[in-house]
């Protein structure tokens, strides 16, 4: 049979197909949902200048601790099944709100944040959505792949994740591509709020998607949620408990998490110094708020294009020959060497081709690695200290990035940059390998997966959102 074949292909067991498949469907509606909205996120962060989105990043942090609280609650009192429905839903209804904002605002004859026509009403909106989807992306990432090494156990995930990746950068590629094509053909002061309410349809879909998935992964012998023995939190109805505070506490009396979390910190200030320097180079080359969104539509296009082709043909081979250590340290390389060939030619096309290669290494090479350390840890810690560690613990990373940039571009020196990013990178890369060697220690069934021969067919994992 045709499925037989592909599974083949794709070294997956029998019975696996159907589970990947729906996985990869889920994560292309989430991330297709989210690229409809990170350039609007972009444009109106970058309108009121430099200074202004050093001081959104602060906010954006603030906003993230917050909504790690109130998660921390809701994992507390809701079973998987319901909270991470009620999340997307969520999400939806903020969508709805924000575009009916700017519909009525533009309706009485208002204009867009950072143009003439600017009302306080649009500046609000901008503002708050920039904070609120900058916190809130950071959760729906979480949510999923926590979903999925639900369902997956980590020999599994090894083979898996690198075909639910594609699924979710094709979705980020197509969302991209869709934005871009449209904030070329429109000025309309609507553009915005129509963005919004496609990527909320996006989010529905996702959530149909999501719930057909967990009834078939509950009646599959494939997936961990049909052992309750294996991942007790996964069976339908179990609450995962606790308090608010459980997963700092987890992350600070666990040397494992800490350096993961510490791994994310140093990641967080690297996006933030590359993001500002295309942010910054977008608001020089444009002049309206829908080509803004467009500038910065095209980057997400071109770095998920290059994602996708890493992803296809490099990410599988690089984790099964490098091992988990080796491949984290790799980003730190890339982040070096890209800030050394900016500090020669600091040009438009040369940030596009950084950005592009820093993205499709975080993506499609750092993240899965990533992504396989959570696979050794307890049900309470993916839940509870892996969104602490992603949210707030990577928006403080922010802030810090933002304070180094700032200080940094004060001193007007893209080389004294590049300098910087040395010590950094060599921290970083004794990090990475560090956490290798911790979760060898504690996957034995790694050891055997190193063991076995490449996977064949699509290989690549993981897109990142932030």
């Amino acid at each position: 049979m045709m499925t037989d074949w592909l599974a083949r292909a794709l070294n997956f067991r029998r019975g696996e197909l159907t589970l990947a498949s729906l996985a990869g469907v889920f994560y292309f509606c989430v991330l297709c949902g989210y690229f409809f909205l990170r350039p609007v996120r972009e444009a109106m962060g970058v309108s009121g200048g430099m200074g202004q989105l050093r001081w959104l990043f602060i906010v954006t942090s603030i906003v993230s601790l917050v909504l790690v609280l109130l998660f921390g609650g809701v994992v507390s009192r809701l079973d998987r099944r319901r909270f991470i429905p009620i999340g997307y839903f969520f999400v939806i209804v903020c969508l709805i709100g924000f575009s009916g904002l700017l519909v009525i605002d533009a309706g009485a004859g208002g204009g867009l944040i950072g143009t003439d026509a600017e009302t306080n009403v649009a500046r609000g909106v901008g503002y708050t959505f920039y904070a609120w989807l900058s916190a809130i992306n950071l959760f729906v990432n979480s949510l999923f792949w926590a979903f999925m090494v639900d369902i997956f156990n980590a020999d599994q995930g090894k083979r898996i994740f690198a075909f639910v990746g594609i699924g979710g950068t094709v979705g980020a590629l197509v969302g991209g591509w869709a934005t871009s094509v449209i904030s070329g053909l429109t000025e309309s002061v609507y553009l915005p709020a129509g963005l919004m309410l496609a990527g909320a349809a996006f989010f529905g879909a996702s959530i149909a998607v999501m719930l057909t998935l967990d009834r078939v992964a509950v009646g599959s012998e494939h997936s961990r949620l049909a052992t309750a023995n294996d991942v007790a939190v996964a069976t339908s109805g179990e609450r995962i408990g606790g308090s608010f505070w459980d997963g700092a506490t987890a992350v600070m009396k666990s040397p494992y998490l800490l350096g993961i979390a510490i791994f994310i910190v140093f990641l967080a200030i690297s996006n933030t110094l590359i993001y500002f320097t295309q942010a910054n180079i977008i608001l020089e080359n444009t002049d309206t708020f829908s080509q803004r969104v467009g500038g910065f539509a095209q980057f997400d296009a071109l770095a998920q294009g290059a994602t996708l082709i890493t992803q296809i043909f490099i990410t599988t081979r690089v984790i099964k020959r490098l091992g988990v250590g080796w491949t984290l340290a790799i980003l730190p390389l890339v982040t070096v060497a890209g800030f050394a060939v900016l500090a020669i030619w600091p040009v438009y096309g040369v940030m596009a081709i950084f950005q592009a290669l820093h993205r499709a290494t975080r993506y499609a090479i750092s993240r899965p690695a990533r992504e396989t350390l959570f696979s050794v840890v307890s049900p309470a810690e993916k839940y509870k200290a892996k969104p602490m560690i992603d949210v707030f613990l990577y928006r403080g990373g922010d802030v810090a990035g933002a304070g180094i940039q700032g200080v940094l571009s004060a001193l007007g020196s893209m080389t004294l940059m590049a300098a910087a990013t040395v010590p950094f990178a060599a921290v970083w890369c004794v990090l990475s390998l560090a956490l290798g060697r911790a979760q060898q220690n504690k996957d034995p069934v790694g050891d055997a997966e190193r063991e076995m021969p490449p996977a064949q067919g699509a290989e690549g994992v993981v897109p990142e959102t932030s």
